[in-house]
């Protein structure tokens, strides 16, 4: 190893440094103009990339040249630049800044499912723009285009710098950043400066994503995830700098480049003599970890007009008797339901489970958290090697991998206590990459691609697995007796999260959850409250893991992805992610769940219209339902009882009848919210339902 070779790798990580600069100068912009960390910036530059290799290659029968392709691929960018605004920023104009950044998600989910419908999961190769010339440097012949791509990110930060700086629109932008309320009162228009620097962001990344593409895998799982080490330049940059969001953007690329090098070098440690994997997804999340510490936890103040709108939690009336019913129920439909339907049940039920850590702490406490699969999928392998290394089979194993799970989440929870809402969700995304990659891929601790395999589980010799003597009404396995397993499992969970909620502990999460000062001023700690929170939340999303492992025999890294890790969130949000029924929906959409297979045999809709849905939904719930499924379905029938209460007649229209309803009820049903100003999210909620100041009886 010599500094020579150093610079020369470091040199080599200008085009992959030039793409996340790009991004993180997108992720800047959308900022500044919409107030949203943009999830969705990398998937801009995958669904822009695509539409130029489609272009060049003629994919739909019609070729263009280069310069023709490449004016397409703009109008593209720009189109998607003004729908993502219009369909997803614009409608939360005054929604919190979680249900921006959760909106931008389904934007993600939806990009990434058009782009897997229209040209397949294949990875392609980008035609080059840039040229294909060399230069020497120590001997060694580096592309020209490398440096071509970082002189014009250069360029363009610069460029932006000094628009924002002394242009009109640039100060009128930084104005209605400032105070929004100030900025309409003194005739400027918030909404059309948002949609400029959205479409602005979308334009940069997606252009820069059709130059970088050469450099890098053009695919449906890499440009999406380039968003994260994006993240972290945009976060050192305090989500303002564009100079510095280049300059960190350039120097991550470059130092990811470099630990390449040093990974292929006689002592880096190996897996099974390859160099071990994930160091530079492990380097970005140590990156984001300290710019949180150094730069400060909390994103800079924006003056925006939020509404406070957090979804309601109603408190459960009755646990046991549904309790009971859904476990009859349960029990007979795994009986008579044909082998195939059973197992998706099965995974529906397994779906419920992990919604329902989102439901503790999403809906309870308000911490989104895109590490939850992970966890799950930690407490898999724990179990797989508990039984294969340690003889440590069930019930013990399972229960192991979920404390094991629980010690990584408070963990991570530890080192996130001085960050919450958007903020976490940034760090736990970064550390669902680092641990897919560093942690599943890795042979040596993890289950490799390959995967690890779980025995059956068995107890005082009888077999509780999928290969259960006892086959159901059709004979085939899987054997039900694992499904009635899981339902049980299942059920007690969903019991145990319902008394959550209402015990005092859940009165206190959701007084943190609603404005953590007031919740510390009357005595609730706040610490200790999120402490809770991630050890039950994770210790639930361990359950789940051990149970996914039983079901399938195994656990495998492309199982418990990050990109897969935010379709389960998606569907948390459409289900209802603060309600115990809510996650129950949730996981009947699952992947590999009732509904999705159901559609797959009976009307040959694949996994990816699934994920298509998913986007879909979730941008629908966010703008219409904010509760989802199950807090729409609450929502109306608490309306039909205050219908009732209040005399209104039925045959009143439909519009006053709504009217009346929320001139009459509590904020927490739908009721007027009134609009306050707030850097990070809402103030306070006057909710009842959520107010530290009062406890239901």
């Amino acid at each position: 190893m010599s500094v020579d070779q150093l610079v020369l790798f470091a040199l080599l990580g200008l085009g992959t440094g030039a793409l996340i600069a790009g991004i993180a100068i997108s992720l800047v912009l959308t900022y500044r103009g919409a107030g949203v960390i943009n999830l969705a910036a990398g998937a801009t530059a995958m669904v822009v990339g695509f539409a130029f290799w489609s272009l060049k290659n003629g994919n739909y029968g019609v070729h263009f040249a280069t310069v023709p392709a490449l004016i397409i691929s703009v109008v593209v960018a720009i189109l998607y630049g003004v729908l993502t605004e219009l369909v997803a920023f614009r409608p939360l104009r005054t929604a919190t800044p979680l249900a921006k950044l959760v909106a931008s998600l389904g934007i993600l989910l939806l990009s990434q499912a058009l782009i897997l419908l229209a040209f397949g999961g294949t990875p392609q190769t980008e035609p080059s723009i840039l040229p294909s010339s060399v230069v020497k440097i120590f001997t060694i012949a580096v592309p020209v285009a490398h440096f071509v791509l970082a002189g014009i990110v250069v360029v363009v930060a610069i460029g932006l710098t000094l628009l924002y700086r002394y242009s009109r629109f640039g100060l009128a932008t930084r104005a209605a950043a400032e105070n929004e309320a100030s900025a309409l009162l003194a005739g400027l228009q918030p909404n059309q400066l948002s949609m400029i620097n959205t479409v602005m962001g979308c334009l940069i990344a997606g252009v820069i994503g059709v130059l970088a593409a050469p450099l890098i895998s053009l695919d449906t799982d890499t440009l999406p995830l380039i968003v994260v080490p994006a993240l972290a330049a945009a976060l050192l940059a305090r989500f303002t700098s564009i100079p510095i969001a280049c300059l960190v953007g350039l120097a991550i690329g470059m130092g990811e480049n470099v630990l390449y090098y040093l990974s292929v070098q006689s002592w880096f440690p190996t897996d099974n003599g390859v160099a071990l994997p994930g160091v530079e997804e492990l380097a970005v999340f140590l990156v984001i970890l300290v710019a949180m510490f150094w730069r400060g936890a909390k994103l800079p103040g924006r003056g925006d007009i939020v509404e406070i709108r957090l979804p309601a939690a109603p408190k459960p009336v009755r646990v046991l008797r549904p309790a009971l019913i859904a476990l009859v129920i349960g029990t007979i439909c795994l009986i008579l339901f044909p082998f195939d339907f059973r197992q998706a049940l099965t995974t529906s039920a397994i779906g419920a489970v992990l919604s329902l850590s989102l439901v503790v702490l999403t809906g309870f406490v308000g911490q989104i958290s895109v590490m939850q699969l992970a966890l799950s999928g930690v407490a898999g392998l724990l179990v797989s090697h508990l039984a294969g290394d340690a003889g440590i089979a069930f019930p013990f194993g399972p229960i192991l991998g979920a404390l094991g799970a629980t010690l990584l989440g408070l963990a991570t929870a530890v080192g996130a206590l001085r960050v919450r809402g958007v903020t976490l969700a940034v760090v736990t995304l970064a550390a669902a990459v680092a641990i897919e990659q560093f942690v599943f891929v890795n042979t040596t601790w993890g289950s490799g691609l390959a995967g690890a395999p779980v025995a059956q589980p068995t107890f005082l010799g009888i077999n509780l697995g999928n290969a259960s003597s006892f086959k159901g009404l059709d004979g085939k396995l899987p054997s039900p007796i694992l499904g009635i397993g899981i339902l049980i499992v299942t059920i007690l969970l969903c019991m145990l999260v319902s008394n959550i909620r209402r015990a005092t502990l859940g009165q206190r999460m959701l007084a943190v959850r609603s404005n953590e000062r007031a919740a510390a001023a009357v005595g609730i700690s706040v610490r200790n409250t999120k402490l809770i929170a991630f050890g039950v939340s994770s210790f639930i999303a361990g359950i789940a893991g051990g149970l996914y492992g039983y079901n399938f025999g195994g656990v495998s890294a492309d199982r418990f992805s990050a990109l897969t890790a935010l379709s389960v969130i998606a569907f948390a949000y459409i289900g209802g992610i603060t309600m115990v029924s809510g996650a129950l929906v949730a996981g009947f959409l699952a992947t590999q769940g009732l509904s999705q297979y159901a559609f797959q045999k009976w009307f040959g809709i694949s996994g990816d219209w699934t994920v298509l849905f998913a986007g879909v939904a979730l941008v629908f719930n966010l703008v219409f339902y904010p509760e989802g499924i199950a807090g729409a379905s609450y929502a109306k029938k608490m309306a039909k009882r205050r219908m009732a209460e209040l005399g209104i007649q039925s045959n009143y229209p439909a519009d006053r009848v709504k009217r009346v309803l929320l001139s009459r009820m509590p904020p927490t049903l739908g009721g007027p919210r009134p609009v306050v100003q707030s850097a990070d999210g809402p103030a306070a909620d006057p909710s009842p339902e959520v107010s530290p100041l009062v406890v239901d009886k």
